[in-house]
């Protein structure tokens, strides 16, 4: 049977990690559940966790996983602009899932192409909605930055041109929702206010009850209902995009476990790598750059970077390369992904200035290899073999950078489909690989326990959990939502 055409619905917030990319996931489940088509946009996003989409495009991860939980694959449509940045004053500027250059923050907002951004932004959404329904959209950080209203291209002008019922979200667990919401709502000019349809206070610890009179006093200040409070959770697992959720992650060593130590880099990209690292019992994952810490590590891990050659130069003078090589010679294992695989190199070079202005640096020499960074970026999703195994992996590759052997030979770590070698083993102890979400599969991650641990191969289904997390979530947001007001304001 087919479903009533649906408006759409966007989620937009009184500040950054309010809340809204898990929000938006759970609504892609419900409206999925309830037996909809929807998709997940986001005309604009800021982020060093990007995912590439069947077709080779590059998009936000937090679009990657909304469709995820829609159940269909991800599309450069659900995320047309993103920014990468890779200094503290510039950004790669992605559009339609290509790189179309770097950009600093005065040129990106300054300059007269947010026209054409828009434009664009506004063409992907079409798409989308000619296919999908409903569409659920995301805002970014906050709707009332008055100094960049004119410029904004994510928050309520997309929820006016796209005529979407528009939802205020708050997190009360910071303080101060009362003047955050307020301040929020009568900052906008009178024709966006009309578009918000309820507000939604998130991270509610303790009795929700206990905001009845919060909710009543809200609506009389705004004018604008609370439709949902939804109660602060810990035990449901949703891959996060913001780099702010890296604050709450563990930074020391645990006594007793299997420590996996993830170097924490200043410009690191696609964390999400180690989420199904974080959930399998045999490890204890933690993010660190101090030589202590890393000293107590069983595995050492070099993640990926938008600026390898910078990283590595910060990570030389604060000592943390020296550890991670100490760990090595100790019979520690160390892996490097992406950026960190290009470290574990013998040289980088960059002749034509890709990243920046230096031009080469000594890798760490653990790996064989010289990569020569390159404009031409590598997005592609992968199937493999990894090592000797026969089950069917897969993996998503982001990288600028060619990466050879120094001498005759090669050590693969991966087999793709058509034979090809990927990334290089030396030893059970030390290799490097290209593939992001390469710890997903689950032959991977009992080779990584391999004599580091009695416990038994767990088997873990790392996509069967992430489904579960999906309904878990769905679940969570329904039993705290007003769902018939909110479906009312979809129905056209």
């Amino acid at each position: 049977m087919t479903k009533r055409k649906l408006r759409p619905v966007m989620f937009v917030g009184t500040c950054s990690d309010a809340g809204k990319s898990v929000l938006n996931t759970a609504f892609c489940r419900i409206f999925r559940q309830d037996g909809y088509c929807p998709a997940p946009f986001k005309a604009q996003n800021m982020s060093l966790n990007s995912y590439s989409t069947p077709a080779g495009g590059e998009i936000g991860r937090a679009q990657a996983v909304q469709a995820e939980a829609c159940g269909i694959a991800p599309h450069t449509d659900m995320n047309p602009v993103l920014l990468k940045p890779s200094t503290d004053q510039t950004s790669q500027v992605v559009l339609n899932g290509k790189p179309v250059g770097d950009m600093s923050a005065r040129e990106y907002f300054r300059s007269g192409n947010k026209r054409q951004l828009f434009a664009e932004a506004v063409q992907a959404f079409r798409r989308l909605s000619a296919q999908y329904n409903p569409i659920v959209l995301e805002g970014a950080g906050s709707i009332s930055e008055l100094n960049l209203r004119d410029r904004d291209i994510t928050n309520m002008r997309m929820a006016k041109e796209a005529d979407a019922a528009t939802y205020l979200v708050a997190d009360i667990d910071r303080g101060g929702v009362f003047a955050s919401v307020y301040g929020s709502v009568m900052l906008l000019p009178e024709e966006e206010r009309r578009l918000l349809k309820g507000i939604i206070i998130n991270k509610f610890r303790g009795d929700v009850s206990l905001f009845d009179e919060g909710k009543d006093i809200m609506q009389r200040l705004t004018g604008v209902p609370v439709v949902g409070v939804i109660p602060y959770f810990r035990d449901i697992r949703v891959e996060e995009e913001d780099s702010v959720s890296l604050e709450t992650k563990a930074a020391t060593a645990c006594a007793g476990a299997v420590n996996v130590a993830v170097v924490r880099l200043p410009r690191m990209s696609n964390f999400t790598d180690f989420n199904a690292l974080e959930h399998d019992g045999r490890f204890h994952v933690y993010y660190t750059d101090e030589p202590t810490e890393i000293a107590k590590a069983d595995v050492v891990i070099l993640p990926g970077t938008k600026n390898t050659i910078a990283d590595l130069q910060v990570i030389y003078e604060r000592g943390t390369a020296a550890a991670v090589l100490d760990a090595y010679r100790r019979g520690g294992k160390v892996v490097g992904i992406c950026g960190g695989y290009q470290m574990m190199g013998r040289r980088i070079l960059d002749p034509d200035r890709v990243e920046g202005e230096r031009t080469a640096i000594d890798g760490l020499g653990l790996l064989p290899l010289v990569t020569e960074m390159r404009e031409a970026k590598v997005v592609c999703q992968s199937r493999f073999r990894f090592r000797d195994s026969s089950a069917d992996c897969c993996g998503y590759q982001i990288h600028m950078g060619e990466t050879t052997p120094d001498k005759s030979g090669w050590q693969s770590l991966n087999t793709l489909p058509d034979g090809a070698a990927e990334g290089y083993w030396r030893d059970a102890r030390c290799w490097g690989t290209y593939m992001h979400g390469i710890l997903d599969n689950p032959v991977v991650l009992d080779y990584l326990a391999e004599g580091l641990t009695a416990a038994a191969v767990t088997g873990f289904d790392y996509f069967a959990f992430k489904e579960r997390q999906y309904d878990l979530l769905a679940d969570h947001v329904r039993g705290a939502v007003d769902l018939e007001y909110i479906y009312s304001t979809l129905y056209i």
